[in-house]
């Protein structure tokens, strides 16, 4: 028989013995806890990735949009057309429609500004088909952003002296469409 001093944790009492120490069910219960923890700090990984996802996709969105505006503001003959006639004002893209229309290589002085502006055309749309999945892209004058419920509109107003814009929109995780437009970007220097 062992004294007891030999166990530790144990105490004695008339007609047994209790011993200090966890049993089956509470380590089980510390386990449940632990094991919601690690879940619920998963999911708020997977968030955070997907955050992090949409923020550099909107970033490169800017970035394509301020691009086409600088090419806009690049080429001053075209945008001094006439609405009807303004090759960038055509603009309506959809990625889902298949690849953008070719265009011819141009460059600075190497051709007239409506080549020019086609060819701008082309390379922003060919940027968006490619880095943005079910991506869409249109320039239009348009004074009134969004829509009758407060959402951003792909539809124009065109009126007279309304600002130019650049809507771009895309398929988010999980959508089976494009949707609204995610950015509407207003073209300041633009000539109205």
């Amino acid at each position: 028989m062992q004294s007891g001093s030999s166990l530790r944790g144990c105490r004695r009492v008339p007609a047994a013995r209790l011993c200090a120490g966890f049993t089956l069910v509470e380590v089980l219960v510390a386990l449940f806890v632990v094991a919601l923890g690690i879940a619920g700090a998963a999911g708020l990984q997977t968030l955070a990735v997907r955050a992090g996802r949409d923020a550099a996709r909107l970033s490169d969105a800017t970035r394509l949009a301020r691009s086409l505006a600088e090419r806009m503001r690049g080429n001053p003959h075209a945008l001094a057309l006439p609405d009807a006639a303004n090759p960038y004002l055509l603009l309506d893209y959809d990625a889902g429609s298949g690849p953008p229309t070719a265009s011819g290589m141009c460059y600075a002085d190497a051709c007239d500004a409506d080549a020019l502006a086609r060819f701008d055309l082309f390379e922003v749309s060919g940027a968006l088909a490619s880095g943005f999945p079910g991506g869409r892209i249109r320039v239009c004058r348009d004074a009134v952003a969004l829509d009758a419920s407060g959402l951003p509109a792909w539809r124009c107003d065109a009126q007279d002296g309304a600002p130019l814009v650049v809507k771009l929109g895309w398929r988010a995780h999980g959508d089976a469409a494009t949707g609204a437009p995610k950015l509407i970007l207003p073209l300041a220097g633009a000539a109205p």
